[in-house]
């Protein structure tokens, strides 16, 4: 079983802790999780109550919050490290490297790339046949994925995994320039 607080703590170092930044396409957002697209989610209301309960404490007192900090672990462990069976996965870095796509950039992408990565890398179809990639981690993925790592060391899939994230933070920045502030943050996580 691989372990998902070490790879949560990995991916904290990169989501901060509260910011309401309006050029930040998820818009507010405790450590990385987005008020717009987890709108229903239980750490609101405790931010909410914290924001009128001690003002002159805000955002600082939301770190020591026990019961903030289990629902943000909770709804990382089942929104993205479930979605991907971070448990069944045989090599940690492979499990924290599609943890910190999946909440980044979505559970599907980092899927995908997974599965491109895969397919790149058996020899023409002599390791194992092509998957297809359609971002959703299932039995095949997982076969081929233990399949690739009984015979090579995750390095090379874990490079073009990265090269991918690294494209996609690219051509955002090219399609959306005001997203370039975001740029050095982005590429400490490739």
């Amino acid at each position: 079983m691989k372990n998902f607080k070490i790879a949560l703590d990995k991916t904290l170092v990169y989501e901060g802790g509260y910011v309401n930044d309006e050029d930040d396409a998820g818009g507010e957002t405790y450590k990385g999780i987005s008020r717009r697209y987890n709108p229903n989610w239980l750490g609101w209301s405790i931010i909410e109550k914290a924001k009128i309960d001690t003002p002159e404490e805000f955002p600082i007192n939301l770190d020591d919050n026990i019961k903030l900090q289990k629902s943000l672990s909770d709804l990382y462990k089942q929104l993205y490290w479930d979605r991907f069976w971070g448990d069944s996965i045989p090599s940690q870095e492979i499990s924290e490297k599609l943890f910190d796509i999946s909440v980044n950039l979505g559970v599907k992408r980092a899927v995908i790339y997974l599965q491109e990565g895969l397919n790149l890398l058996n020899r023409n179809q002599k390791n194992y046949n092509d998957i297809g990639m359609d971002g959703v981690f299932g039995k095949n993925t997982l076969k081929v994925l233990i399949n690739y790592l009984d015979s090579d060391k995750p390095d090379s899939l874990l490079k073009i995994i990265s090269i991918l994230q690294g494209m996609h933070y690219i051509d955002y920045m090219r399609r959306s320039p005001k997203q370039e502030k975001y740029a050095r943050g982005w590429l400490k996580r490739v």
